[in-house]
């Protein structure tokens, strides 16, 4: 990822846009096809010292202008023709979408990765009971793999929208310095589009002096949701390694790792710590580029600067937190005495609702929510297993009778919660072979060759 957005990359994609739009025009009789091909070899040989342009750039004060005389000069005769007809921003804004396009494939790579994972620790789990929490609070059984099919299908939501707003933001544009293709001898649409064919990127339907800036918040927005996502699952797995719930621990090498410098005991979750508070920098990048959108009339230059800093950080950080994902999940231990434990300690009110659902039969809904309200609350002032303050109840005794113990089975209220699970879980699992298909063709390197 660090590679991608690099300097050195950077003036290669701008290289391969110039030779993209030499080809294009060579075609069509702008140039000479002999300048286009040697503008195109140069390009395809990636062969840019950074340190050049930059002493160029330091000269005139312009980093397009730079790297264009640095090309002109490498290609001899044939440098007459870089640039020819076009303005900075369109090999900004097309060199941009190689580079968001190249990073997308590593991205979308290591969600369709995580989504596995997801799926093989919930397919897993998934005949473990387990106390569901709501506030904090026990509230009522739960499969443990429910938990993953529902950061399976947030995953998937998140992938697909993703993989939408990739093909939405990685367009380039040749159309000159407002929009209007005025330099290009009325082929300019023409034009357009065999670059952007030969980049591997689709045009932009229209554009200023830029692509407009809609489609990158887009994506942005789109990886800050990832994020938050990678945040829900990573705060669940730092909340059920608390000392006190104990469900899960995330890897730790207990022969050489350090959780304290004070501490010798410590095995703290860090690695989710880590995710936690990475997303909190990416939901700020989503507010840069909300804010990007607004340009003066056909451009200003309010954007530029702002892109440079949160397109690869947004990248590098959603990166980080996949990658730390995968070996959290991965590596996951899970604790099923201790999720056994968590649920004999409820006591046995989170089946108040089942002994409510089955007394409302005989004596009414509103009724029994009443009676086991007012039997729940007399259990916890006492300090007792609901069950036993049940069982004393003259009218719970009277209609459930003998039934009472297996009405009080964590294990036989699971409504159909197995069932659902196992259908995202398949969904999910159905899905990896497209988004690891798009991924692929996202790596896909430009085709100067066939200019």
């Amino acid at each position: 990822m660090r590679e991608i957005f690099s300097l050195e990359n950077r003036y290669r994609c701008m290289a391969l846009a110039e030779a993209a739009l030499a080809l294009a025009e060579a075609e069509l009789g702008l140039i000479p096809r002999w300048a286009a091909r040697e503008i195109a070899e140069f390009a395809a040989r990636g062969r840019i010292d950074p340190s050049e342009v930059a002493s160029r750039e330091k000269e005139i004060g312009h980093e397009t202008m730079a790297l264009v005389l640095t090309i002109a000069d490498s290609v001899g005769e044939a440098g007459g023709y870089v640039h020819y007809g076009a303005t900075s921003s369109d090999i900004l804004d097309t060199a941009s979408a190689l580079q968001v396009k190249q990073a997308s494939s590593i991205v979308l790579s290591k969600m369709a990765r995580l989504i596995e994972i997801i799926v093989d620790r919930g397919e897993e789990t998934l005949g473990i009971t387990a106390l569901g929490r709501t506030h904090g609070m026990a509230a009522l059984p739960i499969p443990f793999g429910f938990k993953f099919a529902v950061w399976a299908d947030m995953m998937v939501r998140n992938a697909l929208r993703f993989s939408a707003a990739v093909r939405r933001a990685c367009r380039g544009k040749m159309s000159g310095a407002v929009g209007t293709m005025a330099a290009f001898s009325g082929v300019g649409r023409e034009l357009q589009d065999r670059i952007m064919e030969i980049l591997g990127l689709e045009p932009a339907p229209i554009s200023t002096q830029v692509v407009p800036r809609d489609s990158l918040a887009e994506l942005i927005l789109s990886m800050a949701l990832t994020s938050s996502t990678l945040d829900a699952m990573a705060n669940e797995v730092r909340n059920l390694q608390r000392t006190e719930i104990g469900e899960v621990r995330e890897p730790f090498r207990p022969s050489r790792q350090v959780g304290s410098s004070t501490m010798p005991h410590k095995r703290n979750p860090i690695m989710s710590e880590k995710v936690c508070g990475l997303a909190r920098v990416m939901r700020s990048l989503a507010l840069a580029a909300l804010e990007n959108v607004v340009l003066e009339h056909e451009r200003d230059l309010t954007n530029s600067s702002v892109e440079r800093v949160i397109v690869p950080e947004a990248f590098l950080l959603l990166d980080e937190q996949l990658t730390t994902m995968i070996r959290v999940l991965e590596g996951l231990e899970i604790d099923e005495e201790a999720i056994e434990r968590n649920l004999e300690r409820a006591g046995g009110f989170i089946m108040a609702e089942r002994v409510m659902m089955e007394l409302a039969k005989s004596i009414g809904r509103q009724r029994a929510h009443e009676v086991l309200r007012r039997l729940s609350m007399r259990a916890y002032e006492e300090g007792r297993d609901l069950s036993e303050v049940l069982a004393e109840d003259e009218v719970i005794s009277s209609t459930l009778g003998s039934r009472l113990a297996d009405l009080l089975d964590p294990n036989s209220y699971l409504g159909e919660g197995r069932e659902v699970a196992s259908s995202i879980f398949s969904r999910a699992r159905a899905l990896l072979p497209l988004l690891r298909e798009i991924s692929s063709r996202l790596a896909e390197p430009p085709r100067l060759g066939r200019g």
